[in-house]
């Protein structure tokens, strides 16, 4: 795999990841921090509101989980979406898809059926995050 690869995580993966560092999604959370995930302005909102929820305090304080996310999003590169893609049979994953074509990523890292389903998308490889480990 090249450092160059492009790649966008799926929220499922940023949040497990978060509070579960040593799961599949936390060792691609990881591994994919050598290397700057796409994201959009609606994936960061998304990923803002999930790490909000208070049933989460039980893994991860909401202070701690507000820091890290600032610190993913700083190492994020953000993307300007123009696609307007309805692909996928859950429509709040359309965003991931286009964060992905208009970013020009070589990758997803999703553990939703929906987006799975879909692959490849347009010649962007979507795997789940064993998949994406497992991949060299």
């Amino acid at each position: 795999m090249r450092d160059s690869e492009r790649l966008v995580l799926d929220t499922n993966v940023v949040v497990s990841g978060i509070l579960f560092p040593g799961s599949a999604p936390g060792r691609a959370l990881l591994k994919a921090q050598t290397r700057r995930a796409l994201v959009s302005e609606a994936t960061l909102l998304e990923l803002v509101e999930v790490m909000r929820r208070v049933r989460f305090d039980r893994y991860v304080e909401a202070e701690v989980r507000k820091q890290l996310v600032a610190a993913y999003m700083n190492a994020c590169e953000t993307i300007q979406t123009t696609s307007s893609i309805r692909a996928c049979r859950d429509a709040r994953d359309n965003k991931f898809l286009e964060v992905a074509v208009d970013g020009r990523a070589d990758l997803i890292v999703s553990g939703d059926l929906d987006l799975l389903a879909l692959h490849p998308f347009r010649g962007i490889a979507i795997l789940a995050p064993s998949d994406y480990l497992a991949k060299e």
